[in-house]
This record gives structure tokens, C-alpha cells and sequence, in this order.
């Protein structure tokens, strides 16, 4: 079991080891108590492989769907490269 306090700021690496960004939060569904997506913070190059558009201040929070982890360890890894996210991450709010 990982508690999820120490997932806060962990970096994201996505299946080919590029840097998508770091864990800023979580989505909870309170009747299962399990944690259904993580808040990601994109880092500037993830956001232009996305086709997001950086704000001019903060940065650009997706929601990633935990059946995309591999591993939590220093870091946390993904199953899918950057391309094969394109199709499932969607932005939670600007930051």
C-alpha cells in the first residue's frame, strides 16, 4: 500500500522515459476509497506534445487514469509513451 501524501511532487515518467511532469493531486471516489486519477502538472515539453497551450502563468494540470501506472518507486512510471497518451489525458484546470 502507498500512502498517498508521499506521492505528492513525485515526477512522472511516461513508457519511453520522457518526463510528462509531477503529481500535484488526486481524484478520490469516496464510496470505493480508492484514488481513481492523479492530478498531473505538465512540464512545458509535455504540454506542447499534448497540444495543450501553456498558460503565461503556472502550468497545465491533466487528469491521468491510475490504470496507467507500472510502478511507484523514486518516480512514478507509466504503461504509455507520450503519443499513446494524447488520446486519454485531458486537462483538469490551468495553474
Amino acid at each position: 500500500m502507498v500512502i498517498f501524501s508521499k506521492l505528492i511532487g513525485k515526477k512522472v515518467i511516461g513508457a519511453n522515459a520522457y518526463m510528462l511532469g509531477e503529481v500535484t493531486g488526486a481524484d478520490v471516489d469516496t464510496e470505493k476509497w480508492q484514488v481513481t486519477h492523479l492530478h498531473v502538472s505538465l512540464a512545458d515539453e509535455a504540454t506542447r506534445e499534448l497540444g495543450f497551450r501553456k498558460p503565461f502563468l503556472g502550468s497545465v494540470i491533466v487528469c491521468l487514469p491510475i490504470n496507467l501506472i507500472l510502478a511507484t518507486g523514486d518516480v512514478i512510471s507509466l504503461n504509455k509513451s507520450i503519443k499513446e497518451l494524447k488520446n486519454v489525458v485531458e486537462p483538469k484546470e490551468h495553474r
